[in-house]
């Protein structure tokens, strides 16, 4: 069978739509297989994964594997309390690549991930210490706060919501997907 290999991943969500993860079609697969998923979502399958004949009723199994699976069982954990972690990418794309010093766009290698209390001073690698910004400018606030540097900023930080970290992770999202994700989305997110 051949797949479309920019859409194989699957959005694990628990049993009441919190996503937890991007999985593998094969992961999905065995959680289709055991009967583990509770629901299901998206415009169509994903794949369908066909096995073996069995002989008894003479049909060949099939598993349809869909982009969105809800697994049954209560969450150990309240995965909206835990923070999404912190990349370079993520953060651009939460800033939507605009620096937060000048608010011009940039290209994602073009910009820098700046402290908005630097690292010498204890500030942390954090959503609420980082923003984006271009070479020029994190050049020109160098080892200061923006308050010291006369650089205010344009935008504040912000922990993005679990929905818009899904988002941010780049990948290429079915359209039915991101439609899903995006519906969640908090009011006032950059990501709208």
């Amino acid at each position: 069978m051949q797949l479309n290999t920019a859409h194989q991943h699957v959005l694990q969500l628990d049993i009441q739509g919190t996503p937890q993860a991007w999985i593998s079609l094969e992961q999905a697969a065995v959680h289709m297989a055991t009967g583990a998923v509770a629901w299901t979502e998206g415009a169509g399958p994903l794949a369908t994964l066909r096995g073996g004949y069995n002989v008894a009723r003479g049909r060949q199994s099939l598993i349809e594997v869909f982009p969105i699976i809800a697994l049954g069982g209560a969450s150990r954990i309240n995965l909206f309390d835990v923070a999404p972690g912190v990349t370079r990418s993520k953060l651009f794309r939460r800033d939507r690549c605009t620096c937060a010093y000048c608010g011009q766009r940039f290209a994602e290698r073009a910009l820098q991930a700046e402290h908005i209390v630097p690292e010498s001073r204890g500030g942390g690698w954090t959503w609420m210490n980082l923003v984006s910004a271009c070479a020029a400018c994190n050049g020109r606030k160098a080892n200061r706060t923006p308050e010291q540097a006369r650089m205010p900023l344009l935008y504040l930080p912000y922990v993005p919501s679990r929905y818009e970290a899904f988002l941010l992770e780049g990948r290429h999202i079915r359209a039915d997907v991101h439609e899903w994700l995006a519906a969640r989305l908090p009011k006032g997110s950059r990501l709208s």
